[in-house]
């Protein structure tokens, strides 16, 4: 039992949580992403666009495409006649993608455990860091079966744990001590745990009815230039984006102040964080 006094975090289910947190941080999580894939850091991600095997003419579709990031180098690689559906559940993500359309894409809200979409519609299905917010991961997985024909591909990346690292510490410190606990999703630990382990993702793929299905673990650097660059950025990531909507601007001013000055203290120049992706590459058939 919790000791009194403890905050306890709010337990909502993932459809009302991520959606909502990602709708209101959409432009600063297009913003970080955009700076990270112009450097070629986002190597989990690149690799999954590699792996889907994207090509002229093809028609490919973007699972949980966020602001569009994902979407635009995939509609790179199948131009000139080629087509990209990009979807996602954030209405806010999905304004700014079709805000910004670029040739040969279209966008819509929907669920990627539920698509509103034709049977094997689709030459291949590309996901970029969004399978573990997935709720049923077997429907989400099945559904992407189902939209791809018989040749098709699904590529996907997702996070995996890391070695904790030291900026990150001295920020949860500083989190700890001004911000509320971030709100707990109830029904998505089967999916996060399937999908941090190589083998069990390459088996949840093979169970929804894959025909093969492998898993590479890609390791990544990403460059903040100051720990001013490192704060401001993270503050879209969707646990701390969280915590931070829960308090008022002066509350969460002095947070990022005492934030960035412990991490400057121990980094005081340019600063380099590391991280692990998993990416699957499954076939239809």
């Amino acid at each position: 039992m919790a000791g009194a006094g403890v905050a306890q975090p709010r337990r909502v289910r993932s459809k009302e949580l991520y959606p909502a947190v990602f709708s209101r941080h959409a432009e600063a999580y297009k913003s970080r992403l955009d700076e990270i894939m112009a450097r070629g850091e986002a190597r989990g991600r690149l690799r999954m666009v590699e792996r889907s095997e994207a090509a002229p003419g093809m028609t490919v579709l973007d699972l949980a495409c966020g602001p569009g990031n994902i979407t635009r180098l995939l509609a790179q690689r199948v131009q000139p006649d080629g087509r990209v559906l990009g979807v996602d559940l954030a209405r806010g993500m999905i304004a700014i993608a079709a805000s910004e359309r670029p040739p040969g894409t279209s966008f819509a809200v929907m669920d990627i455990e539920s698509l509103g979409l034709s049977d094997q519609a689709f030459d291949a299905v590309a996901c970029g860091h969004g399978l573990q917010f997935a709720p049923d991961l077997d429907r989400a997985l099945r559904e992407a079966w189902r939209v791809l024909r018989p040749s098709g591909v699904l590529a996907a990346s997702v996070p995996a744990a890391g070695t904790a690292e030291s900026v990150w510490t001295l920020i949860d410190r500083v989190v700890d001590r001004h911000l509320p606990p971030a709100p707990k999703a109830v029904d998505d630990s089967a999916t996060r745990a399937t999908v941090s382990d190589p083998d069990t993702f390459r088996s949840a793929a093979l169970a929804a009815g894959f025909k093969s299905a492998s898993v590479e673990v890609v390791d990544e650097e990403v460059h903040w230039d100051s720990a001013e660059m490192l704060v401001s950025r993270c503050m879209s990531w969707w646990q701390l984006a969280s915590r931070v909507d829960a308090v008022d601007s002066c509350a969460g001013a002095t947070f990022m102040e005492e934030a960035t000055e412990a991490v400057r203290h121990e980094h005081p120049g340019a600063i380099t964080t590391h991280s692990r992706n998993l990416v699957l590459t499954a076939r239809r058939a």
